[in-house]
């Protein structure tokens, strides 16, 4: 934490910190999991289903890559196994627009509760 940060906790009521507490941002992972639950969780799980999917079969042909010796057959399982995995990466890219705006949420809910104590 910065100084300012400590400053502010310092500054704040016991109802506050209380709030603060209850309201801690969180961290990397637990905002992986908690896109998982709630009502679009089924989302994830389909897109984290398909993802794994396109993976495997990259990693598919990676391998019939490798193994290929002619060079139209290389070219042919090395541009699908790069697509595939281009494909799973932007599908595992597309959740974090989701976690930045559930992060802006758990903000604005922080603040509301303050401003709701404060009335109170």
């Amino acid at each position: 934490m910065t100084k300012l940060d400590d400053m502010i906790k310092e500054a704040l009521a016991q109802e506050d910190r209380q709030i603060l507490a209850e309201t801690e941002e969180l961290g990397w992972f637990a905002l992986s999991r908690a896109q998982f639950t709630g009502k679009l969780g089924w989302v994830t799980w389909v897109i984290m289903i398909t993802q794994v999917g396109l993976f495997a079969a990259g990693a598919w042909c990676a391998v019939w890559f490798f193994q290929a010796t002619e060079v139209l057959a290389a070219l042919k399982w090395g541009i699908s196994g790069a697509v595939l995995w281009i494909m799973a990466i932007n599908l595992k890219l597309s959740l974090m627009p989701k976690m930045q705006a559930d992060r802006v949420i758990r903000e604005l809910r922080r603040v509301e509760l303050m401003l709701a104590a404060r009335t109170n």
